[in-house]
């Protein structure tokens, strides 16, 4: 090669600089701003339709919502008055705001601070909300059975529960070239061709009214940013800032009431209509989508922008999207830790032909991620066989910065996973990922992705106890104890008829939640930017998008898998262990005692049995002793390092082997506990044992698939855990594997932490060998290199012909973390020293110093890979 394969970066303007400053040094508050306004729009709308009244509150938001323009910005639009801060979306849920908030700022993880003027509004507003959320509604509608499996945490459905759906791309292409205005005039058009005799006339006629409603207000808070730039213009005392306000004010009056003009306000009409999104709503995961593909024309098209001025736009846009903010609860602050907001910024990929895409913009885009080094929007690069090395050796080097971004896709299985979906190939060529790791298609689609996260590793720990949940209830239908079992396939099966109860239960349950975001919150700015609602003249949320599905997401497949082969290892093929002693030692968690923790009170409770040990030994839990015993472990290998007696220590390992030692039982277990932990793991390219997380993966998916939504789609599997692997691991009894009971679950599809062993290849042929293809919702892939392994271009190459040969063997997804372990041990002991560490959590980057403790160690604890 004559030329290195490694361009280096520049470094970004100093404006840049300042306003990412400005970010990381920003404590994120609670707003209630919103929350008002909507109370007074909800009042005052009794009696309404309900997408009237959702067109009444967008008018009242849009009309009054404070303008605010912060410091050296060029792209303008905020939600908060203060940055990084969020407002709430009491009309979804409320009942956990009030009682949180004294705790929104101490909780583990996401914590915001609230004035007390601010509680006071909260509190002000409860009787109001009392009885009248969408989160009551859909509750209300659930059966006794839906609660009581959740209660027992064998699904979570929080995310759309408590909150707004987002999870889509809309058409921001339409709006960059005819504006609202173009907008409005197609609305306007249908709602001419109505007639009278049409039984959905009236449903159609207030749907486009709301349409109406909320555009002519979107365009008034355009123009209230143009006249609040010109405003501060008059006083500003510094030339440039000047100059640059009374631009912002000119843009803000085109854009994007119209088609914008140059590169500059197509930046600016992007981030208003983006901006809207989250305003109308408090969903998360509304994606840009193929954004080089729609912006290029732009750039490429405007003969007054230079390259540089063009770049620091992009990397000023970058900022501002870590400017919005979402408060969850506080479960689902654990199950989406990290402040994020799952936003995914697509490049490259292909048209409808099947012709490369990839364009000047796609490199500037990888670069603003460079140069703003922060966790939002999250980066996804599309890699198929027509992905020019350069860029992907260009998405490589950025990697290897640390930022655990871009991820990267597979045309050659994401394309004929959709078209097995009925989506035609022509439009499957032009998907775009979104959120996480979900495959989309760009405002056609409403894929109600991360519709549920269903605990797979949960349906065999119950099937383990013959349809039992906590404390012993019959939860699922009794499939056999499993000491009356004779082969690996009696467990299969039964696993397999548990799979199929629970799949059910969770289908109804979303169902309820789906059916209730139609009856009480359909979203009109959203709906007019989907194709399909205004020509049926429908909103989303009542089944208005061309295609419509339902995307669960699978946590715990290769628990459950690597589950299925100890047993078939060491009951039935080497006969170690028998089956009674297996019930023996799971039943009594090897010994170990049970942490109090979980997602649901139940959870948390089905630590009770253990309460006599712990009273009896001080009240110490299993985890302290352990933890007390591998700090004094760690001390020991520190001290052989500096004695020059050993070069390295595996904290994993030694963790590993320390649990054994503090069993409350003398021993009773550590033999079996030894033949489990022993046992080949997933992740080592061994097929005997990979094909039993297939088996797990494959009826999951196949059992969801079954279904249909309440908008008439179909239901499709994901496998990919947010970073809910540590959250509902805490839900799961002892497994087979040697796991103990509420320990970390494996990450997405990726081995368990730890025991892919035989290096980065074996690792991701094990990987390859789930069914991605029937996971048409996306599955996740993590791996974790040193700085090291990365460097120069040999590391790059390496990288570049990981990814190759990963998705050339039918891979699905991957993203990379580079970064050293006693960096995140440092990070994690010294945080002040770290706000700008950015690494790869899930499908999402976050801070590192702003996860919890227990997600920190997870990420700490995963295989350190070296070429």
């Amino acid at each position: 090669m004559d030329t290195m394969v490694g361009k280096g970066f520049s470094k970004p303007t100093a404006r840049v600089e300042r306003l990412k400053k400005m970010i990381l040094d920003a404590t994120p508050m609670v707003e209630t701003e919103r929350a008002r306004l909507v109370t007074e729009a909800y009042k005052e709308t009794e009696g309404l339709t309900a997408i009237m009244r959702r067109g009444k509150t967008n008018e009242k938001l849009f009309n009054n919502l404070t303008v605010v323009i912060r410091d050296d910005e060029l792209i303008v639009g905020a939600q908060t008055i203060n940055p990084r801060s969020s407002q709430l979306g009491v009309e979804y849920s409320f009942d956990w705001v009030e009682e949180e908030l004294e705790t929104m700022d101490s909780r583990t993880c996401d914590r915001f601070s609230i004035t007390e003027e601010d509680k006071k509004v909260v509190r002000s507003l409860q009787d109001y909300w009392k009885g009248r959320t969408m989160s009551e509604y859909a509750m209300g509608l659930m059966t006794p059975s839906n609660h009581d499996v959740q209660n027992h945490a064998v699904f979570n459905v929080g995310n759309y529960l408590f909150a707004g759906v987002g999870h889509s791309c809309v058409f921001y292409e339409k709006v960059l070239k005819i504006g609202f205005k173009g907008v409005i005039k197609e609305v306007l058009e249908a709602m001419e061709s109505i007639k009278e005799e049409d039984p959905e006339a009236v449903k159609k006629n207030q749907f486009y009214k709301a349409c109406l409603i909320t555009f002519t207000a979107a365009i008034n808070f355009s123009h209230r940013y143009s006249e609040k730039a010109a405003e501060m213009a008059l006083t500003e005392r510094n030339p440039q800032r000047k100059k640059e306000l009374l631009q912002i004010s000119e843009n803000c009056k085109n854009v994007p009431e119209n088609g914008a003009k140059n590169f500059w306000e197509a930046v600016q009409s992007f981030w208003f209509v983006h901006n809207f999104l989250n305003i109308e709503t408090n969903g998360h995961s509304y994606s840009p989508g193929p954004f080089d593909r729609y912006m290029y024309p732009f750039y490429r098209d405007d003969k007054t922008i230079t390259k540089e001025f063009a770049q620091e736009l992009l990397d000023c846009l970058y900022v501002k999207f870590n400017d919005q903010n979402k408060i969850r609860d506080d479960v689902s602050a654990q199950a989406f830790a990290g402040y994020q907001l799952f936003e995914l910024l697509s490049l490259g990929g292909t048209d409808e032909d099947g012709n490369d895409l990839t364009n000047d913009l796609s490199y500037m885009c990888l670069d603003a991620v460079a140069n703003t080094g922060l966790p939002m929007p999250s980066v996804g690069c599309r890699v198929g066989n027509q992905t020019p090395d350069e860029f992907l050796y260009r998405a490589c080097e950025v990697i290897r910065l640390g930022y655990g971004m871009p991820n990267l896709f597979n045309d050659e299985v994401i394309i004929p996973a959709m078209v097995n979906r009925g989506i035609p190939l022509k439009l499957a060529r032009t998907y775009t990922p979104s959120g996480c790791v979900e495959p989309d298609i760009a405002h056609q689609y409403d894929g109600w992705h991360d519709s549920a996260a269903f605990n797979v590793a949960r349906v065999m720990d119950i099937t383990l106890n013959n349809g039992r949940g906590f404390g012993g209830k019959q939860l699922g239908p009794k499939t056999g104890e499993i000491t009356s079992f004779t082969c690996i396939e009696d467990f299969i099966e039964a696993f397999d008829k548990q799979m199929e109860y629970f799949v059910n239960q969770m289908v109804a349950t979303t169902n309820c939640i789906d059916t209730a975001h139609g009856d009480v919150a359909p979203l009109p700015f959203q709906s007019a930017l989907i194709e399909g609602c205004i020509e049926k003249g429908r909103p989303v949320q009542k089944g208005g998008a061309l295609y419509n599905f339902s995307g669960p997401q699978g946590v715990g497949v290769v628990d459950a898998g690597d589950s299925l082969y100890c047993i078939q290892k060491n009951v039935f093929k080497d006969k170690t262990i028998t089956l009674e002693e297996l019930k023996d030692a799971l039943d009594n968690n090897f010994g170990y005692p049970v942490p109090k923790k979980g997602s649901t009170e139940l959870s948390i409770e089905s630590g009770d049995v253990w309460e006599d040990y712990n009273e009896q030994n001080g009240n110490v839990s299993c985890d302290q002793v352990v933890d007390s015993e591998v700090e004094d472990r760690i001390y020991d290998a520190v001290k052989a390092i500096l004695s020059g007696s050993t070069s390295t220590v595996n904290f994993a390992d030694i963790r590993k082997n320390v649990a054994p030692q503090v069993s409350n039982n003398s021993g009773k277990y550590d033999r079996i506990l030894r033949i489990l932990r022993n046992s080949d793991a997933f992740g080592n390219d061994i097929d005997e044992v990979d094909k039993f997380s297939a088996i797990a993966g494959r009826i999951y998916c196949e059992q969801v698939e079954k279904h249909t939504n309440s908008r008439g789609g179909k239901y499709q599997a994901g496998m990919y855990p947010v970073s809910a692997n540590v959250l509902y691991g805490k839900d799961v009894g002892p497994l087979p594997t040697g796991r103990l009971a509420k320990e970390p679950l494996a990450d997405g599809v990726s081995p368990r932490a730890g025991l892919d062993v035989n290096g980065p290849t074996a690792a991701a042929n094990s990987v390859t060998k789930l069914d991605h293809a029937l996971a048409s919702n996306g599955t996740l892939y993590n791996q974790k290199f040193s700085k090291a392994a990365l460097a120069g271009d040999k590391g790059l190459l390496n990288l570049a012909a990981l990814v190759r040969g990963y998705f050339e063997r039918k891979g699905m997804h991957i993203q990379f973390n580079c970064i050293d372990r006693d960096t995140l041990i440092d990070a994690k002991a010294h945080p002040e020293l770290y706000k700008d560490l950015v690494i790869r959590v899930a499908g999402y980057s976050a801070q590192f110093i702003g996860l919890a403790e227990e997600v920190q160690d997870n990420i700490i604890d995963r295989t350190e890979m070296s070429f």
